[in-house]
């Protein structure tokens, strides 16, 4: 392996697969349905003037106060939607494309009501296409999808794929309804017949987060991001859901990658050992269906990329996470230096883009130095 000491990100064509945008304020109130407003999330003020955030299928959350300078400001203030001072941002990280994920939308699925989460999802869909649609080619947003009822979540897919989108995000978990049930298959065919790559964000669907006291932050930003990106890989590659749709492309989005070779290998394991109690039969090991199918993103993970070998470097999205506090920020550059020095350029330019161009339709600058010895 070559070991360079700097990786000058304008030296690479570099993707964030996983940005956000700070919505209007007052987006859904003024956009949906009048007979859901009043179930939307909110923030209310208790007779002490504490503010919590109150989420229809959640209990309400306390919302703290904190005084914050420096670069925690400035990324509590980023996210924009203006497209000018967004681009800015972006190009002080070294970014020259990016895939766009909600924020406060994250809550869209938080509802058990299937047509409430889908009037959510048609709000952000409907505005994200409406601010981005002129910047696709280097800011794509990704459309929300309410699985829960297959019928309208169809619909929701080919009425997105009308309006321009080229990729779809789902909750990474459906509370009793899980992923391998064939009731989805409807859901699968008509993404597949789109071309789209779907993801599945952490922070969507059931919230992980549920501890309190010492070390809660902790605790809940590691169950966060794990237990909501085993999911889905799961369900889809062990189920048959990637053997009957096998142009199905799918995406773990802000989870890290530390925790994939692993769950890649006892995937295979359990296939192998106890073959005799699984169903269906599927003619390959479940890892063969995400090296095949599966991507998945990172920001900071040395300890993943240390595993590429048993993922495949082709699977892997690099992400700024852009502006939140776990991304990285307007210090990629560091972040990059820091964990990528062991990767070959070869790898290096794939993680850092290609990938992530490969599979979204990015388009590559005219000159890209070694980029088609590179490509995948």
């Amino acid at each position: 392996m070559s070991t360079l000491a700097a990786i000058p990100m304008q030296d690479y064509f570099v993707v964030s697969a996983d940005c956000h945008v700070l919505e209007p304020p007052d987006l859904w109130e003024k956009r949906i349905e009048a007979k859901f407003r009043h179930r939307i999330p909110r923030l209310t003020l208790d007779a002490n003037g504490r503010k919590w955030l109150v989420v229809e299928g959640q209990e309400k959350k306390r919302i703290r106060d904190f005084t914050l300078s420096g670069e925690d400001l400035e990324r509590a203030k980023g996210g924009s939607f203006d497209l000018e001072r967004r681009q800015q941002d972006l190009a002080r990280d070294g970014i020259n494309a990016e895939v766009i994920y909600p924020n406060r939308g994250l809550l869209m699925w938080t509802s058990s009501d299937p047509a409430m989460q889908t009037a959510m999802c048609r709000v952000w869909n409907d505005w994200a296409i409406e601010v981005f649609s002129p910047t696709q080619n280097h800011s794509l947003p990704t459309a929300a999808i309410a699985p829960q009822d297959v019928d309208a979540a169809v619909q929701e897919v080919q009425r997105v794929a009308r309006l321009g989108y080229k990729t779809v995000f789902l909750p990474v978990t459906v509370p009793d309804q899980p992923y391998n049930l064939t009731l989805y298959d409807p859901l699968w065919a008509a993404i597949q017949e789109t071309g789209m790559p779907m993801s599945f964000h952490v922070g969507t669907g059931k919230d992980p987060r549920t501890a309190s006291g010492n070390g809660g932050a902790i605790i809940n930003y590691v169950v966060h991001a794990l237990s909501t990106a085993i999911d889905p890989v799961v369900h889809l590659c062990a189920s048959g859901v990637l053997e009957r749709f096998p142009e199905l492309k799918f995406v773990t989005v802000e989870a890290g990658i530390g925790w994939l070779a692993w769950t890649l290998w006892v995937m295979d394991e359990g296939f192998h050992k106890h073959h005799f109690w699984i169903a269906p039969k599927l003619p390959m090991p479940p890892s063969e269906y995400f090296r095949r199918q599966g991507y998945a993103t990172f920001q900071d993970d040395p300890v993943g990329l240390e595993t590429r070998k048993w993922i495949g470097i082709d699977r892997l999205l690099w992400g700024d996470d852009y502006p939140h506090h776990e991304g990285t920020w307007p210090r990629s550059q560091e972040a990059i230096d820091r964990t990528m020095s062991d990767l070959t350029e070869s790898e290096r330019r794939q993680v850092l883009g290609l990938n992530a161009a490969q599979l979204y339709g990015f388009e590559l600058p005219a000159v890209q130095p070694d980029a088609e010895e590179s490509r995948v």
